[in-house]
């Protein structure tokens, strides 16, 4: 068969989408298009309808039609095949079969027209293919966003450079009464404003680079210290310019960085002694019930800025029942962690390393043992006349812990439509290229335990399976925390800064 246009339009006859496979001008497919209403026969159905030199084929969407306009030989039963190819690509793109959202689409269709059919003639692809095509990776994009955000770390790790000097000559200018000095032409001002802004939330992020030495004045002539700055500057002007672009600007967490540090914001202050306690959860669990495995990572990781704070000690406190298997670090003084819940080195006349993270305690946790789940989800999939209605369920089961940005995501069947929705606890989002609808839930704690969402659509009940969970939360699971620091010399209090975390790693029903 030779294909001449595939195109969406009203039942007027007005093109919304028009891709046309030959050679045609747009005024030979509009005026097809506007004669196409006026050739139906409304008193009996019909999929086709010819002129002199041309065949319609059609098939109603709602309010609109989807329409392939051929040469009069070709072969009918493929025509109306690829009509349902066509058909059935539309609701991949477009929630609702309405002329703004075709239009709002209008691109995204027009790319899968063109995978179904090439020069008049239709390729042998189904529905599943063209989602893969049409979704393709673009390596030059890959290199483009490796570039911007390597840029974009250079300059945060230039900035806070510059803030910790700044903040660095303010303290020393403040012990000795003197007045504080500008820097590469900021004042007092300049540096109050830097300080308390977010460049200092993220220090612990991302490794130190080697300090350089301030320039105490701006000078007359040109200067490392300036070239820096400006090209700073360059390289903020540049990810400013691609937000006001609409370009969404991932933040870089640098190779340290965990997944907890993407989750959850940096603490706001951070001592020259800090501490991260982060857990990990990766869990399986039956549909009709019953936990298949539940494995919980956890550690502790101490980070020490200040050479004067690098004898020190940890005081641990582990209330947790839940049957941990401990481990410490080689070089960490078991006997005395096993005795006193202490964490000291071995060597107590050396320090813990400088400005490196360094893990002194974690645990392990795996069990099958279902009331150890932290969230339960219980999901009942029942088949109507129409589909299927869908109950799904959750019930947190430690009321001590707190998880935020809780998203429940179920999978639904392609080609059918949104959900209906029915009763609802918090919000949801469905996705119909990826065929997901998110259950989004804030915060999940003692007072919010339980929750139901309910909705109908075309189905089989395996359809909806496996559901994925994922939160954060800034209470942990196990309850392990430091409670202290001392210093080796005369056990005296060490000021320190600490955060939490319990994280998803995998969370699954099947």
């Amino acid at each position: 068969m030779v294909l001449l246009a595939a195109a969406v339009c009203t039942k007027a006859g007005k093109a919304i989408v028009s891709r046309q496979f030959v050679e045609m001008t747009r005024t030979r497919i509009e005026g097809l298009l506007a004669a196409f209403p006026k050739l139906m026969n409304t008193g009996k159905q019909h999929t086709f309808v010819e002129t002199d030199s041309v065949r319609y084929v059609y098939q109603p969407l709602e309010k609109l039609y989807m329409v392939l306009i051929t040469t009069k030989n070709s072969n009918i039963l493929e025509d109306l095949e690829t009509l349902r190819l066509f058909s059935r690509v539309i609701p991949e793109y477009c929630r609702v079969l309405e002329e703004s959202e075709i239009s709002e689409h209008c691109f995204d269709l027009i790319f899968a027209f063109d995978e179904i059919v090439a020069l008049g003639y239709r390729e042998n692809v189904n529905l599943a293919q063209i989602r893969t095509f049409t979704e393709m990776d673009s390596h030059e994009e890959k290199v483009f966003r490796a570039v911007r955000e390597t840029q974009e770390r250079e300059a945060k790790a230039e900035m806070r450079r510059k803030a910790k000097e700044l903040q660095q000559a303010r303290r020393d200018a403040e012990r000795s009464g003197k007045k504080v000095p500008a820097f590469g032409g900021f004042g007092s001002a300049g540096m109050t404003s830097i300080s308390s802004g977010s460049i200092i939330t993220d220090t612990i992020v991302e490794p130190e680079k080697p300090k350089m030495t301030p320039t105490p004045a701006r000078s007359s002539g040109p200067s490392k210290a300036l070239k820096l700055g400006a090209k700073g500057k360059e390289v903020d002007n540049f990810v400013d310019k691609l937000k006001s672009e609409g370009e969404t600007i991932m933040p870089n967490t640098g190779k340290r960085g965990s997944d907890v540090s993407k989750a959850l914001p940096p603490p706001v202050n951070v001592e020259s002694v800090h501490l991260r306690v982060e857990e990990k959860i990766s869990l399986t669990c039956g549909r009709d019930g019953g936990l298949q495995n539940m494995e919980l990572m956890g550690m502790v990781t101490l980070r020490v800025t200040d050479d004067k704070s690098g004898r020190i000690r940890l005081i641990i406190n582990n209330n947790d029942n839940k049957g941990l298997q401990l481990q410490t670090h080689p070089n960490v003084d078991k006997k005395l962690f096993t005795a006193e819940s202490v964490i000291g080195l071995k060597n107590p006349d050396k320090s813990f390393p400088l400005n490196n993270d360094v893990g002194v305690l974690k645990w392990r946790l795996q069990t099958t043992d279902d009331a150890l789940i932290p969230l339960t989800i219980n999901c009942w999939p029942s088949e109507s006349g129409t589909g299927c209605d869908v109950n799904i369920e959750y019930e947190l089961q430690d009321d001590s812990l707190e998880l935020n940005d809780v998203v429940i995501s179920i999978p639904v069947p392609s080609g059918v439509g949104a959900p209906l929705i029915g009763d609802l606890d918090g919000e949801y989002k469905h996705d119909s290229r990826r065929n997901i609808l998110e259950w989004c839930l804030p915060v999940i704690d003692a007072n919010n335990k339980s929750g139901s969402l309910e909705f109908s659509i075309a189905g089989q009940p395996n359809d909806f399976f496996p559901i994925n969970v994922t939160f954060v939360s800034k209470r942990n699971y196990c309850d392990i925390q430091v409670t202290k620091v001392t210093d080796i010399d005369g056990d005296s209090s060490v000021r320190f800064s600490s955060e939490t975390s319990f994280v998803v790693d995998k969370y699954e029903i099947l």
